[in-house]
């Protein structure tokens, strides 16, 4: 495939093409029934240009990385529109912290089309923050830099990481600002505005079946679920009723793995409406999102989930199903027997559970020799983290380093584990009561010696399973204000660094430390709220 510009790619429009929606859409927001989208062209902007670029996308795209502005970054930011994009603006519904919300729809996200990949797969284009459309409601359909390099950063650093998840091509300021108040505290601001390109197969959510079901709307519902099928899951054949219900299986298991991908790197989503939940089984919308550092499964970035924790670190696998029940209920409309979509919840939590057990004895470097005491090692050791207040990301890469001391037992005795709590605990080994933890390590050392391979064999598959370097939010933060101040150096060293999470990179040492005792309670860096 030939390498070209993004203003000169030829754009295909299957979404817009294949299902029913406005044609000639104003931005006024209003409601828009009988519709899978409304045609809608961004707003331009003042100053476009190109702050971030992923070069590892773009050439699995078959795309150019552009100069700082010219007619290719004016399509990454909305103000060109070639011949063969037609954008539009997706409507749909969801449930927010459990309540139903009615229409809510792209309000600041506009799609171009989609384009060809190296592969010959095709993926979507969407601009995030590229201005008014009719599910604006009562926002202007602008993004602010912070949330968009966050988005941009974290897009990346979880595909990186090996976690499914949307894409993110570029990044791009608009020179103008955007009023937001960043913690609903009666307190706006001006902040820089910008755009992010973002990329997957395609952005439908389970509220796009839901806002169909509650409306009534049968044939487009229909509509929905055989473009799904057709062009993202081909290979269950013709819709059916019966394609319908194993489609939902595999929706059910995709967005387990993807959970259980979640669970095991630290992550938190922060916002899991079921508006953010893609129908891929992918990661998407990178709101107030974060990472544990001191592991505690009820904690949760978001400032607007203080009061009820539903979306905390621990009670992720329980939402997902949740959301996953109301698609189901939305998918009911289309199967004579919707108790049947309850085999596709078996499939979640069974896969879940394999997947989860899987993933954590590679992080413990366990192989499954069928241990009848390996779900309890397992699940212990949560406790125990909470209790020393570790560090996910660095308990598990320093447990890499100290496997092969474990394995040939000289290394087993509390103080050998002295160096471990005192790099990973945010209490530290005199504060802290750590014994739970120092007789986990000790069943652990006794387990790890039952295994047969050597222990830098070990060693090394720990190291590829356990991520040295994730996007905590402190390093997010130090970027976003190096890039308010049109310092981008920052910015692109966390972008290098997050391309090779596994790898040690001894030279960026401090990009894995420790959260700094100055960013524990500073806003971006503790806590976040949706305000973008």
């Amino acid at each position: 495939m030939k390498v070209r510009q993004i203003d000169q790619a030829e754009f295909e429009n299957s979404f817009v093409e294949e299902l029913p929606g406005e044609t000639a859409a104003d931005k006024r927001p209003r409601q828009v029934p009988g519709y899978c989208y409304s045609r809608v062209d961004p707003t331009p902007v003042r100053d476009p240009h190109l702050l971030a670029w992923s070069d590892d996308l773009a050439g699995f795209l078959g795309l150019a990385r552009p100069e700082e502005r010219g007619p290719a970054v004016d399509a990454l930011a909305g103000n060109l529109v070639t011949p063969s994009m037609k954008p539009f603006a997706a409507r749909y519904g969801g449930h927010q912290f459990g309540t139903w919300a009615g229409q809510l729809g792209d309000g600041r996200a506009i799609s171009l089309g989609e384009i060809e990949a190296c592969d010959g797969s095709f993926w979507e284009i969407q601009l995030k923050g590229s201005g008014l459309t009719p599910y604006s409601r009562r926002a202007d359909g602008r993004a602010v830099l912070r949330s968009s390099l966050r988005e941009f950063l974290c897009s990346e650093a979880m595909h990186h990481l090996g976690v499914p998840t949307t894409r993110a091509l570029s990044l791009v300021g608009t020179g103008e600002t955007v009023i937001r108040d960043m913690f609903y505290s009666g307190d706006p601001r001006p902040e820089k505005g910008a755009v992010v390109a973002r990329v997957a197969p395609t952005f439908i959510r389970f509220g796009n079946f839901e806002m169909m079901a509650a409306s009534g709307e049968l044939e487009n519902l229909r509509a929905l679920a055989d473009y799904v099928l057709r062009h993202h899951y081909p290979e269950l054949g013709e819709p059916s009723e019966d394609v319908y219900l194993r489609w939902f299986e595999e929706v059910c298991r995709r967005t387990a793995v993807m959970i259980a991908r979640w669970m095991t790197v630290g992550f938190v989503h922060g916002v899991m409406n079921t508006d953010n939940m893609s129908i891929l089984g992918v990661t998407i919308d990178y709101g107030p999102y974060g990472w544990l550092e001191p592991y505690d499964p009820d904690w949760t970035p978001n400032t607007t989930d203080f009061g009820m924790r539903r979306y905390a670190f621990g009670q992720q696998p329980g939402v997902a199903q949740w959301n996953l029940a109301m698609l189901a209920r939305a998918l009911s409309l289309l199967v004579p027997d919707g108790e049947a979509l309850g085999q596709g919840l078996e499939q979640y939590r069974a896969t879940l559970s394999d997947t989860y057990h899987a993933l954590m004895l590679e992080k413990l470097g366990l192989t499954p020799l069928h241990q009848e005491d390996d779900p309890a090692l397992i699940q212990d050791l949560h406790q125990c983290l909470a209790d020393s207040e570790m560090d996910m990301t660095l308990f598990f890469r320093n447990l890499s380093h100290t496997a092969p001391g474990l394995v040939a037992d000289t290394r087993d005795d509390d103080r050998s584990h002295r160096g471990l709590i005192e790099a990973a605990s945010y209490i530290g080994w005199e504060r802290g009561d750590h014994s739970g933890l120092l007789q986990w390590l000790h069943r652990y050392g006794q387990r790890l010696r039952q295994e047969s391979a050597g222990a830098e064999t070990i060693r090394e598959s720990m190291l590829r399973a356990n991520p040295k370097y994730v996007l905590r939010n402190y390093l997010a933060q130090k970027a976003i204000e190096g890039a308010e101040a049109g310092d981008l150096s920052y910015l692109e060293t966390l972008m290098n660094v997050l391309k090779t999470p596994y790898a040690e990179q001894p030279e960026r040492d401090a990009l894995a430390a420790k959260r700094p005792d100055w960013a524990r309670d500073k806003p971006g860096c503790a806590t976040l709220s949706c305000s973008s």
